[in-house]
């Protein structure tokens, strides 16, 4: 019998609770549920009011994925969504995780969250930006670290403040808090901060996705402002052979990393974290935080 619980007033099915999930360490489905649960506050607070995009793992991250933007099949009625138009659908929605409820059923189908850059109703209109540095062998995290380092002065020059996180995976985020700006503009300030970072650290940093260039150097990769993007959200767990987390760090850790396991954090890391440090992301939703973005000569106003 699938077991029912009781969130928020929803009655939620939750399904395989005992089902290994991650082999390497033998973590279960039951397991990710306890994690979402734990980190929920913080994680909330960061894809609020954002559509939602899926990917997909329901077998592991050994068994088939989907990226799905779609709300799936058997979406509750009481599970928000909201108008997100495409060129190929118009009248296309996606989910919005606005509770604790629909979180917990989401984590349910076994997700990666991945937001865009802009919250409902505002499409094209972001009001964050973000950096992806993504290393190439044998470049590791600690490259990423040290063009991170490069990348936050530099933003602090324009008076914007960056927060750093893992991506869960190889590589490192950067996301600055932003008064709503168009989406286009944001990529152009992005893509220059990319070329900036290349022309003082050419040994280091790539602007550019052309694998041939980027044995060994990190690719900051701007292209995630654009309008119809996403990340990977804040405290999702990733689709990678452990339950690794896209986990805040603070600018200490980044400036100590000397190798790449000293910032890969596990699903049971985050609660001592966020215990002992709060949210280190939590910037991003601080009123007053947001900075503005300096003209880019030929950028939407």
């Amino acid at each position: 019998m699938t077991p029912i619980t009781l969130v928020e007033g929803r009655r939620i099915a939750l399904s395989n609770l005992d089902k290994v999930l991650y082999p390497e360490t033998g973590f279960t489905k039951g397991e990710v549920l306890h994690y979402y649960a734990t980190v929920a506050g913080p994680l909330l607070a960061h894809v609020h009011d954002r559509p939602v995009s899926f990917l997909r793992y329901p077998d592991g991250p050994g068994g088939q994925l989907f990226f799905t933007k779609n709300p799936p099949p058997g979406t509750p009625d009481w599970v928000r969504t909201t108008p997100v138009p495409r060129s190929e659908d118009q009248s296309a929605e996606q989910v919005v995780v606005d509770g604790l409820a629909a979180l917990m059923w989401a984590a349910n189908l076994v997700v990666e969250f991945h937001t865009p850059q802009w919250p409902a109703g505002h499409p094209a209109r972001a009001d964050r930006m973000v950096l992806d540095l993504d290393p190439g062998p044998p470049a590791t995290v600690v490259e990423c670290c040290a063009a991170a380092l490069w990348l936050r002065e530099r933003l602090a020059a324009d008076g914007l403040h960056a927060c750093a996180k893992t991506s869960g995976s190889k590589g490192m985020h950067l996301a600055v808090p932003l008064e709503p700006t168009p989406s286009e503009r944001v990529s152009a300030y992005a893509k220059r901060l990319a070329q900036e970072a290349e022309r003082d650290l050419p040994g280091l940093v790539v602007h550019r996705m052309a694998k041939a260039l980027r044995p060994g150097k990190v690719f900051v990769d701007h292209s995630q402002n654009a309008a119809a993007k996403t990340t990977a959200a804040p405290y999702t767990l990733r689709a990678r052979a452990r339950p690794t987390v896209s986990a805040p760090v603070s600018w200490e850790e980044v400036a100590a990393c000397r190798a790449a396991a000293d910032l890969v954090f596990l699903a049971d890391d985050i609660a001592p974290r966020l215990a002992r440090d709060g949210d280190l992301f939590a910037a991003l939703t601080e009123p007053g935080r947001a900075g503005r973005l300096p003209a880019v000569r030929g950028a939407a106003a």
